[in-house]
């Protein structure tokens, strides 16, 4: 929270929750949006969404789509809300490497295809180099590629540089 406030984010307006399971933690901001006092919730991460079943299971159970059928569900049910209230939801989703693959794209989004699907806008963030003052890193240089946009033209990209506080 304190590298939030020297950000610049009004931290008294700003509401932190750590849920046990993937349910509660799209069950929060659902509530939220439905009451219409929230203008912008942030979700981190998709990948951190385990479902309850998941966490009560054992070590090395295999339990195949299940957080695909958990945002799917969620997203189903949120979407239509958040059209009505006008609230933004960013979720924050991370890269993994498909295993095995010879051909095409070996990176993959965590959570299924419904999050692709749904979403206004996506975009892939990524940091392309290190900015250094003597030997020190002070930031970083970022690429923003638009992979989807509903509401703009999609597929700009843009460079720009982050710097640590």
């Amino acid at each position: 929270i304190q590298y939030a406030g020297k950000l610049g984010v009004n931290v008294a307006d700003l509401l932190v929750s750590q849920p046990d399971t993937g349910e509660q933690a799209l069950e929060i901001p659902d509530a939220l949006v439905r009451s219409g006092s929230i203008d912008m919730i942030v979700i981190d991460s998709v990948a951190a969404l385990v479902p309850k079943a998941e966490i009560e299971g054992e070590m090395g159970d295999s339990l195949p789509g299940l957080q695909a059928r958990l945002m799917s569900q969620a997203l189903r049910k949120l979407t239509g809300t958040i059209k009505r209230t006008n609230c933004l939801v960013i979720f924050i989703n991370q890269i993994r490497m498909k295993i095995g693959v010879m051909f095409g794209n070996p990176e993959t989004t965590t959570g299924g295809n419904a999050l692709k699907f749904y979403a206004s806008v996506r975009l892939d963030i990524r940091r392309i180099g290190s900015i250094k003052k003597n030997d020190e890193v002070i930031g970083n240089e970022t690429r923003v590629k638009v992979v989807k946009n509903k509401v703009a033209p999609p597929f700009r990209e843009s460079i720009f540089d982050i710097m640590y506080c």
